[in-house]
């Protein structure tokens, strides 16, 4: 079986990826405070009250073999966001990188970057996935703008493709990067971040 199930820390300079547990609940209940995230219409991200009824929906879906769940840990070791391998295609070495959030705080820093390359250099180079997809709300345009800054490419859009949870309909933008393009993505990423890492650090 592929190993893309397998609970794997991913660590980088500004942050670590470690598999997500009920003990990162704390620190999840602050940072979605962090901006009043569940106030966003075009995604859906669980109000503080919630965090552990989605840790635990991300840690079933773990067990049946659909996800790897992962939190986002900043320099200083505290959870700022989560993020997860999904739609995993055991069959055809497919997966999908999303379910993403940050606390706003760190919102288009280097940390998001980071971890993106982190998880797309493990799915390639160790997975040999042969794609990664990434999904989004047609609206929702910070984040298909931070997908396309990847160099992640539009597929397509699947219109009317899912229910929101007010009853509207959403039209999906999904975008991927493919096995072959890796090493053109790899070498843009890892310029990106050096650029953050020359940065100076707010006083």
């Amino acid at each position: 079986m592929w190993n893309a199930l397998a609970p794997v820390t991913l660590s980088g300079q500004l942050g670590q990826l470690v598999p997500l547990s009920m003990n990162h609940r704390g620190d999840l209940e602050v940072a979605v405070r962090d901006g009043n995230l569940w106030e966003l219409w075009y995604t859906q991200i669980p109000r503080p009250e919630a965090v552990s009824q989605e840790i635990e929906r991300r840690l079933n879906l773990q067990s049946e073999q659909s996800m790897l769940p992962f939190a986002v840990l900043d320099a200083s070791g505290r959870a700022v966001g989560m993020t997860t391998y999904m739609n995993i295609d055991l069959t055809h070495q497919r997966l999908e990188i999303g379910s993403t959030w940050y606390a706003k705080h760190v919102q288009r820093t280097g940390i998001n970057t980071e971890c993106k390359w982190l998880l797309l250099r493990h799915a390639f180079e160790e997975l040999q996935a042969i794609a990664v997809e990434f999904r989004t709300h047609w609206f929702n345009h910070p984040s298909r703008r931070a997908i396309e800054r990847l160099g992640a490419k539009l597929d397509g859009v699947l219109r009317h493709h899912q229910r929101a949870s007010d009853g509207s309909l959403r039209d999906t933008a999904v975008y991927s990067i493919t096995q072959p393009e890796w090493a053109a993505v790899n070498t843009h990423l890892s310029h990106q971040l050096k650029r953050h890492s020359q940065e100076p650090t707010p006083c």
